[in-house]
């Protein structure tokens, strides 16, 4: 059994699991085309393997400040956070825990404690949290916006960096083993049915030379409960948790 790598492969396969050549298949080029296309959204809309975690660096345009959003790729499904814009990610003498580590680290492991350096690292993140709060953002997604609620003047300096923590779609151009995903090939083989069925259909009852009859009802009800059944399998199986996303 060969593997698919392809658009053109995953319809052949799909075809030939539906009886081609033995059986025409009685559907379009086009609407071919249309069942993968709406696989891959759903595959990749619902399934925890079409999706992957991705940090991204950005510099802060002056594009960005005037809008005050950034724009993202359209591959982009869900933010989850940014990276805290604070004295952590610097190196100011003057902060507070600048301070704290020039002065407390030579003691860690001697005549200091371990312990007492988490519990004030902890008392100083939740200062933080409670004076600053950590920043806000709004991710629409099919507007390729993430919002950055919080002081443009002062938060986000021009040419400075964020790190925002995302997730991105599996590319299937780029990633051709997404053709030979299992459920992707069921799922597709089972919408090419569904179409096959409704375009035979329109031909209910009509007697072909021979004796055969048309019988498409039969075909659009079986692929209906097959597409229906994965729906509910990639549900309980392969989507993930709701509240893994935010933004």
């Amino acid at each position: 059994m060969s593997a698919p790598t392809t658009r053109q492969q995953l319809i052949d396969h799909c075809l030939r699991h539906l009886g081609d050549p033995v059986i025409e298949i009685n559907v379009d080029e086009d609407q071919l085309e249309d069942r993968v296309d709406e696989a891959i959204q759903f595959w990749q809309t619902y399934h925890s393997d079409a999706i992957y975690r991705e940090y991204l660096k950005h510099q802060i345009t002056s594009t960005d400040r005037t809008n005050e959003y950034i724009t993202l790729t359209d591959d982009i499904t869900s933010v989850s956070r940014i990276f805290p814009l604070d004295d952590t990610t610097s190196n100011n003498m003057f902060s507070a825990k600048y301070q704290l580590r020039l002065n407390d680290i030579y003691d860690l492991g001697f005549v200091g404690s371990l312990a007492h350096y988490e519990q004030t690292m902890q008392y100083l993140a939740l200062l933080d949290m409670k004076l600053n709060g950590a920043e806000q953002i709004r991710y629409v997604r099919h507007q390729d916006r993430l919002y950055l609620d919080g002081d443009w003047d002062s938060d986000f300096q021009l040419n400075s960096y964020i790190i925002i923590e995302c997730y991105r779609v599996v590319d299937p151009t780029a990633n051709t083993q997404v053709f030979n995903d299992m459920f992707l090939k069921r799922y597709t083989t089972a919408l090419i049915k569904r179409q096959w069925g409704q375009n035979l259909s329109k031909f209910e009852g009509m007697q072909l030379p021979g004796g055969v009859v048309l019988n498409g009802r039969q075909i659009l009800e079986e692929a209906n409960q097959e597409i229906e059944k994965m729906e509910e399998e990639i549900q309980v199986k392969h989507e993930l948790p709701p509240d893994m996303y935010m933004g």
